[in-house]
């Protein structure tokens, strides 16, 4: 009867504790919700709620047993990711303000019904985090390593390959490793159900862990397998199967023998089912001073959950008075560049959404520079000025090459800037291709950034200092004659306008 007590009052307290904090964390929870509707890659997230639930249901009996104390010492931990989220929040990074949401759902669980209970449904908990829409950032280099492989696998099948970046050309036609053939949804879809098959198979941590580990690696080795074997079909049946909608139907095909292959070897190992847990006899059960602890630390959670989000609607109203953006680059830049509108230099960046957005080409001493400038102003989860949404060239660009990039240091004024250039090709063939190098630099509140991460921790400070949440992204681009030639007068270009170019951001600014 005291168990059932204790219950009574701790399982609608935590669930009214979770309910709120989703309210309260609302908007994190619709951009997580309406990635995994609109992207095939993590379309799986939407069954991580349904099985989280399913799972603590297997433990209902071994629950029954535990009596519920409240740990009102979690609600530090909560308070600590509470200000995780804040600051996520305000760098707009959406992936860590996400896990920082997950993440006080699952402390709210110790926190109100206690460590024990919390332990007996860990992985249930944990298992939350796969809802987090996360990896993407790793499609650039699985592209790499499957174009790697394909092209080495055919070299040594005896086919002639040219290759240029992600595109490779064969006798039988010309192919390119595109997002599709990343690899990166097969890898999320296998960690998530190879991580629910250990968890249910084996009750050894160990074997818990490697079988994790191959449902991670094999995907990987999977699609590389599964990117030469599509080129193979295709060009020895003379491109009458394995294209098209085959392609990716041969694909998923090949994917779900892989997975079902996986299964069938880890069912050799798995352990017998375990013996009902019904846990330990439950302890005397609360009386109503530790009924009051359980309902007050679980007021106390929401109230950390809700703290937050108040302090980001303080900063939005100060920021909503800022109007309209106006940007316009002048026709010079400096004593010695001069806008060149007669013989642009045709490449332009996609920038997603800006608030303003201008862009043209200058001609000084060393030769032509193409400038883009996109101002950012009312960031939000469709407007960032730090995104993987801003590519240089798309997969599908009909011009220009995806880009090959190599680190440098950049000198401007008496500050070294650690960059990335980028050059890329046009796609047409012949010896009289063009090459461009291109740079990107952030602006933010008067300093000039090149990397992401310093980026988004300036817009942070921007933010918390009350110089708002604006930004500029400047893409500089020139064409190479020869080797060195275009970095030099992409590097004489920025520290020539660099003051100038400081002035007409910080006046836009300041015309909030």
């Amino acid at each position: 009867m005291r168990a059932e007590l204790s219950w009574r009052v701790a399982l609608p307290t935590v669930v009214l504790v979770l309910l709120a904090i989703g309210v309260a964390f609302r908007d994190t929870v619709l951009v997580m919700t309406g990635i995994w509707w609109r992207s095939d890659t993590f379309a799986h997230c939407m069954l991580v709620l349904p099985i989280s639930l399913w799972l603590v249901w297997r433990k209902r009996d071994r629950l029954a047993a535990l009596n519920p104390s409240p740990q009102p010492w979690m609600l530090l931990a909560m308070v600590v990711t509470a200000g995780a989220w804040l600051l996520a929040e305000l760098a707009v990074v959406n992936a860590a303000a996400q896990f920082a949401f997950v993440t006080m759902l699952i402390l709210a669980v110790p926190a109100v019904l206690g460590i024990a209970v919390a332990r007996a449904i860990m992985f249930p908990l944990l298992f939350l985090y796969f809802a987090v829409p996360f990896g993407e950032f790793m499609l650039p280099a699985m592209m790499e390593w499957t174009a790697d492989f394909t092209v080495a696998a055919l070299r040594l099948s005896g086919i002639p390959v040219f290759r240029e970046g992600q595109n490779f050309a064969i006798p039988s036609g010309n192919w390119s490793v595109i997002d599709e053939c990343s690899g990166v949804r097969y890898v999320m879809a296998s960690f998530l159900v190879g991580s629910l098959f250990a968890y249910l198979n084996y009750r050894s941590y160990l074997k818990r862990a490697v079988f994790m580990g191959v449902s991670l690696l094999l995907p990987v080795v999977a699609n590389w397998i599964r990117a030469y074997m599509i080129v193979m079909l295709a060009h020895l049946s003379g491109n009458r199967i394995a294209v098209g909608v085959d392609h990716i139907l041969y694909g998923w095909v090949f994917f779900g023998l892989i997975v079902f292959a996986m299964f069938m070897i880890g069912m050799r190992w798995a352990d017998a089912d375990a013996a009902r847990e019904a846990g330990s006899p439950a302890p005397p059960g609360i009386g109503s001073a530790a009924a009051t602890r359980t309902v007050a630390t679980g007021v106390a959670a929401v109230v950390i959950g809700i703290a937050p989000h108040l302090a980001v609607a303080a900063m939005e109203r100060a920021e909503a008075s800022a109007g309209p953006v106006t940007l316009e680059l002048p026709a010079r830049l400096g004593p010695a560049w001069q806008a060149d509108d007669a013989g642009p230099i045709e490449y332009r960046s996609q920038v997603l959404n800006p608030s303003a957005e201008a862009w043209r080409t200058y001609a000084g001493p060393a030769g032509k520079v193409g400038l883009q400038l996109a101002y950012f102003r009312h960031q939000s989860t469709e407007r960032k000025l730090v995104s993987s949404q801003h590519q240089l060239t798309s997969m599908r660009d009909e011009r220009w090459s995806l880009p090959t990039y190599q680190d440098r240091e950049l000198r401007l004024g008496d500050r070294e800037l650690a960059m990335r250039s980028a050059n890329v090709l046009e796609r047409a063939q012949g010896l009289q291709r063009k090459q461009l190098v291109i740079w990107r630099l952030y602006w933010i509140d008067g300093q000039f950034v090149a990397s992401d991460v310093r980026a988004k921790w300036a817009g942070m400070v921007s933010r918390l200092s009350g110089a708002g949440d604006e930004g500029a992204l400047l893409t500089v681009y020139a064409e190479q004659a020869a080797p060195g030639e275009a970095e030099a007068r992409l590097e004489r270009f920025l520290n020539d306008n660099a003051s100038e170019l400081n002035t007409l951001l910080s006046r836009v600014q300041r015309t909030r």
